[in-house]
């Protein structure tokens, strides 16, 4: 489909498939945080899905496009709270043709009533830095640090979100590991799996890949580091 970049914005090869994905150059771009949660994560058939904090809509739509043939048309909602980020998503659905694809322009402390108790899989690539706006604009610093969106809340909204058994995946920073599980397991999301994430053979992991499950039972399967 035809659509039309601002003169700022550009499409990006999603190195899948020959699908493109819309960026604003002013605006926050993805990193590969992005990209590994999206491999991280197991589709199954009949998800309903969400992506919290979607910014331009990388892990949804890289998730989608991964496991295509098992999801067909499975609804996917991105959650962003910054409107010209909901926008590019909006872009780049039409550019692939996802009509599969729902947009919400809203705070994850103020998902509507209708998501609640919905969603199967949650993918979420949080703000996860703590400190305040230093050098960068508002709109930069609100994706990567915990200004107005903190992990609590997440976890509060995704219990809201998710059905009973449903999962979430996330990635995080590896050193705050701890506070991340106790606080999911407040909110009844059991962590089932770790996969920590270093820059090179034997070096400290600097992120975290991991999967809750709501109500799910305490045990949980510790994956081999990836290297990135």
């Amino acid at each position: 489909m035809e659509i039309t970049l601002g003169a700022t914005e550009v499409a990006e090869d999603m190195m899948i498939d020959g699908l493109k994905i819309v960026q604003d150059t002013r605006l926050y771009r993805f990193t590969s945080d992005s990209v590994l949660l999206s491999r991280f994560a197991t589709a199954k058939k009949g998800d309903k899905i969400a992506d919290f904090c979607a910014g331009s809509g990388v892990v949804g739509f890289h998730f989608f496009a991964l496991n295509r043939a098992l999801l067909n048309n499975a609804p996917f909602t991105l959650f962003e709270m910054q409107a010209p980020l909901i926008e590019l998503s909006k872009k780049t659905a039409a550019l692939n043709g996802f009509d599969n694809f729902h947009f919400e322009n809203s705070r994850l402390q103020e998902i509507p009533k209708q998501y609640h108790e919905y969603f199967s899989l949650i993918l979420c690539n949080p703000p996860y830095e703590r400190g305040g706006l230093e050098n960068e604009s508002f709109e930069k610093a609100v994706c990567r640090k915990e200004l107005t969106l903190t992990l609590r809340e997440v976890a509060s909204a995704a219990a809201r979100a998710l059905k009973f058994g449903g999962r979430l995946d996330m990635v995080h920073r590896a050193d705050r590991l701890a506070e991340i599980c106790y606080t999911l397991k407040e909110f009844n999301l059991e962590v089932k799996k770790i996969q920590f994430v270093a820059g090179k053979q034997g070096a400290k992991p600097y992120l975290v890949l991991l999967e809750a499950v709501k109500g799910g039972k305490p045990a949980t399967a510790l994956l081999p580091t990836l290297v990135n």
